[in-house]
């Protein structure tokens, strides 16, 4: 029998995710979101051993960010039903993406403009969702535009199976009055566009609004996974932060110590990463600088310590492979083979 790698064994700095807190996060979403109720976007974890466990919870379809992450999902035998909630207008990159159709039976582009439905026609794409501004300042067609563009993309022979919304503005609001209240205003003009576009599909949502965005047919959430920071200073959300990166203190200094794991293993844009008993003071390139709280269990060159990201989705997309781990033991080790474009 193969002797069980230590926690302690591991190179650091080191992605580990707790496999109780996965678990529980995983079931307890297939439980309020089951089957295609949920779309789980892989992109917050860049990873199809973890996404085969959540068809294992009973999703099917998918949610993708990257061209690349939709050929990996199709190529690891999980492309029921990807989406590509992104525009593109890459011919490479579509032409690959049309490729896929003969082995897939759905890869749905997102589409906002004149210019990306004729990349999508051009190069063989057969559907698409249009892509609506509720809000967030990023890609989106005006929702008074959707069915023009709707019509326009039926016209040069492309399914259109609905629109797609993302109220990325509101998820992280921390009252969840407000996040039902802001929500809703943005699904009005989602289902606005729906009533011109048409289509079975209304996809929208996240992990901060898994459980109050009831207007949508299918919810993007995937952040619940692993969880980070941000998100779990929500009100009244039932998932347990399962993501850290194990870092090793490498120096102790009189009022605070560094450990090996700066701003290249992990996601920033959110704010300060974590340490359970301690303050971050700041990261720089290799190197979180902390300092034990008052009271806390001092801390020697060599030790290991936990970091918590605030942002997973980036955290993630820096570390190769993810282990999982099961208190003191390393009971599997998965590729995050998602990574890059």
């Amino acid at each position: 029998m193969l002797a069980v790698m230590k926690v302690s064994e591991l190179s650091t700095p080191a992605l580990v995710v707790d496999v109780g807190a996965l678990e529980h996060n995983l079931a307890t979403m297939s439980a309020a979101l089951p089957g295609a109720r949920l779309r789980p976007h892989v992109k917050a974890h860049k990873c199809t051993a973890l996404a085969r466990r959540q068809r294992e919870h009973g999703h099917t379809g998918f949610t993708c960010a990257t061209p690349r992450e939709v050929a990996g999902m199709a190529d690891a035998g999980l492309g029921d039903d990807l989406l590509l909630a992104n525009e593109v207008v890459d011919d490479g990159r579509l032409a690959m993406l049309a490729a896929l159709q003969a082995r897939v039976a759905h890869v749905t582009v997102a589409v906002d403009s004149e210019a990306t439905i004729d990349a999508a026609a051009r190069n063989g794409i057969r559907e698409v969702v249009v892509d609506v501004n509720v809000g967030l300042p990023r890609c989106g067609c005006d929702p008074a535009d959707a069915g023009r563009l709707a019509a326009l993309a039926r016209s040069r022979g492309l399914e259109v199976r609905g629109v797609m919304g993302y109220e990325g503005h509101v998820v992280g609001v921390e009252s969840r009055a407000s996040r039902v209240e802001q929500t809703e205003a943005c699904m009005a003009l989602l289902l606005k566009a729906h009533a011109d576009v048409g289509g079975d599909v209304v996809s929208a949502g996240g992990t901060g609004t898994y459980d109050v965005n009831t207007w949508a047919t299918e919810i993007q959430a995937g952040s619940y996974a692993l969880m980070d920071g941000a998100y779990a200073k929500l009100e009244q959300q039932p998932f347990r932060p399962a993501l850290s990166v194990l870092a090793t203190v490498i120096s102790v200094s009189p009022g605070w110590a560094v450990a090996d794991c700066g701003l290249k293993a992990l996601g920033m844009d959110h704010g300060d990463p974590t340490i359970t008993g301690a303050t971050v003071w700041y990261c720089s390139d290799e190197h979180v600088t902390f300092n034990v709280d008052e009271g806390g269990v001092p801390v020697s060159v060599g030790d290991r310590v936990r970091v918590w990201p605030a942002h997973i989705d980036p955290t993630v997309a820096y570390h190769e492979r993810m282990h999982l781990v099961d208190g003191d033991d390393v009971v599997d080790t998965w590729e995050v083979d998602l990574r890059g474009w």
